[in-house]
């Protein structure tokens, strides 16, 4: 798997097809194949031609794990993905992230507008403003000697992903307190680049994707019918979405 480094941070990411290029960014605890290619999604974009490229955040898979806070900064992790466009001299793509990685998306969006083609933001609504979603509970429990020792229920679902990915639970415990960031409301009304905002029905992560929509000037909305956070991902109706999106975009 190839990588680069960011500053002295190693980044692994995947770069595959040809045509226009698309950054895929994953969620908090999760890797570039768990939200992107085991969903099919590199593959189905590959078929609608495009150039799919997908990063391990810092702290996740196969980048490397740091265990500072202050390392994990949504404007830090951001600027990743921005060097891997520099790093392949990629001008200007579309930007999709799913979770954190649609909160970082979003950042771009604000920040570094004439980088991207457009901006989706998957599992990510009013929560990117309002706060929400994985806390110090979470971090808790990755931090714990064991699953058993985690009562809370949010806490064992992540934790138990972490076990099950084999990932670093210290890095992630670190970027879980460093990224809780969020957009205020002036900010997200600021980005003026295309958006598609798709999250899942039952997402009681994400918060809403239709009030994330009225601040968002012109933004689409996507509904994923009877998907919670975890299993919307993967979903057809995401993915047809999408690329429906992509296809009025160009």
């Amino acid at each position: 798997m190839p990588s680069f480094n960011h500053g002295d941070v190693e980044i692994a990411y995947l770069d595959e097809g040809e045509g226009e290029p698309i950054m895929l960014v994953h969620g908090f605890a999760s890797t570039k194949n768990v939200n992107w290619v085991y969903p099919t999604w590199v593959s189905e974009l590959r078929k609608n031609g495009c150039r799919v490229i997908a990063l391990d955040n810092r702290g996740h898979g196969d980048s490397a794990k740091l265990y500072d806070p202050a390392q994990y900064s949504i404007p830090i992790m951001a600027r990743d993905v921005v060097a891997l466009m520099d790093h392949l001299d990629i001008e200007r793509a579309d930007v999709m992230g799913y979770s954190l990685g649609g909160r970082m998306t979003a950042w771009l969006g604000l920040n570094a507008p004439e980088r991207l083609r457009s901006a989706i933001l998957g599992g990510i609504g009013i929560a990117m403003i309002e706060g929400g979603g994985p806390g110090e509970n979470v971090a808790r429990a990755l931090e714990a000697p064991s699953l058993e020792d985690v009562t809370d229920p949010a806490g064992r679902t992540f934790r138990a992903f972490a076990d099950q990915t084999r990932s670093d639970r210290q890095a992630l415990a670190a970027c879980l307190r460093g990224s809780r960031g969020v957009m205020t409301k002036q900010e997200a009304a600021a980005i003026t680049v295309p958006v598609l905002i798709a999250v899942g029905t039952t997402d009681e992560v994400a918060g809403s994707a239709e009030a994330l929509g009225e601040i968002i000037p012109g933004s689409e909305v996507l509904d994923i019918p009877g998907r919670d956070h975890m299993r919307a991902v993967g979903d057809k109706v995401y993915k047809t979405g999408v690329l429906e999106f992509l296809s009025q975009r160009k």
